[in-house]
This record gives C-alpha cells, sequence and structure tokens, in this order.
C-alpha cells in the first residue's frame, strides 16, 4: 500500500531530476486506491476523531497536488524526450523508467511528428500537397436552398443525400444537426 510519503518522496525526486524517475508498474493503481481510502475517512461525521478528520481532508488535498505535479513534470520530460528524438533519431532514452500509458503516449506523439515531418518534406520537395476546403456530408433532413459565406446559393438537399460542401457550411449544418459527416 501506497503512503503519503511515497507520493511525496516520488514528486520529489522528478522535481530534482533531469531524467524520468523509476516508479513501481502499479503506482498509479496504488495512488488512486490511497486517495479513495482517505476520501472515505475524510467524509466521516465523528465529532471525536474531528482532528484527525480535518488532517485527513488536508492530507489528501495535498496528496491530490503532489500527484498531479508528478504528473506534469513527467509529462514535459516525455515532451522534451520526444523533440530530442525527433532530432536525433533516438528514441528509447528513459523508455524503461516510463509507465505503460506514458510510453503509449511517447510512441503517439512521435507518430504524430512523423507525419507532421513528412507533410513538411512534401511541401519543400514541391510535391502536391493540398488540404481540401471542402467536406462531404451527408444530410439527415431536407434543407431547402441557402446562401454559403460568399453569397453563392447552395441546394436544396434531400435527406439521405451526400454532398461536397465548403468546410464552414458543413460544419454549421453539423453543429445543427442537419447533416453528418461523411466518412468515405
Amino acid at each position: 500500500m501506497i503512503t503519503y510519503s511515497d507520493i511525496y518522496e516520488a514528486t520529489r525526486k522528478e522535481r530534482y531530476s533531469d531524467q524520468i524517475q523509476p516508479l513501481p508498474k502499479n503506482f498509479v493503481v496504488e495512488v488512486s486506491a490511497y486517495l479513495q481510502e482517505k476520501k472515505q475517512l475524510s467524509l466521516k461525521d465523528d465529532e471525536i476523531l474531528s482532528d484527525m478528520i480535518t488532517k485527513t481532508k488536508k492530507q489528501l488535498e495535498n496528496a491530490i497536488t503532489l500527484f498531479r505535479e508528478l504528473i506534469i513534470r513527467r509529462r514535459k520530460k516525455i515532451l522534451n524526450l520526444i523533440l530530442i528524438a525527433a532530432e536525433t533519431g533516438i528514441s528509447k532514452q528513459d523508455f524503461e523508467n516510463m509507465l505503460p500509458f506514458e510510453k503509449t503516449l511517447f510512441e503517439e506523439l512521435m507518430k504524430s511528428i512523423e507525419i507532421s515531418d513528412k507533410k513538411i518534406t512534401e511541401v519543400l520537395s514541391n510535391k502536391k500537397f493540398q488540404e481540401s476546403k471542402n467536406e462531404l456530408v451527408l444530410f439527415n433532413e431536407k434543407v431547402g436552398e441557402f446562401l454559403d459565406i460568399e453569397g453563392e446559393k447552395i441546394g436544396p438537399f434531400e435527406k439521405g443525400q451526400i454532398a461536397n460542401l465548403p468546410r464552414e457550411v458543413a460544419k454549421i449544418l453539423v453543429e445543427d444537426g442537419k447533416a453528418e459527416f461523411f466518412e468515405k
């Protein structure tokens, strides 16, 4: 079972180190159990134990604050590792000290950077890179003729009809529930 001291010590180590510090694999689960236990104790209404309940409430607040700080510090370190990995190609530094959800975060962000780098390379090498200004929508109901943002007439549309419309117009129709984005 984890204690307040364990949470404090983990946060302190993370605060004063440049590297991601090792944590037990079940650390988050144990912190959750600890917080639930403290929350249950703090909800008791006992006059005899009122000092203990007050201390428990304060300890619960402090533990939550420390845990949030710990997670934020670890995320910042992961983001720094991603930037380094994107520039150097070395991506396994501190990987063994990451918790499973942090490894997933790292891998997903690395994929996003790789995709972004490919798009930049395409643009720089003058390959055809053009983002569509239109969206396909499927109409949920009959919609009469209307004007688009540039004053051009659009429509009318029948329920079930698919149309390729300017992104801004499509977004308005979807937000109003009159259409939904159509996935190819």
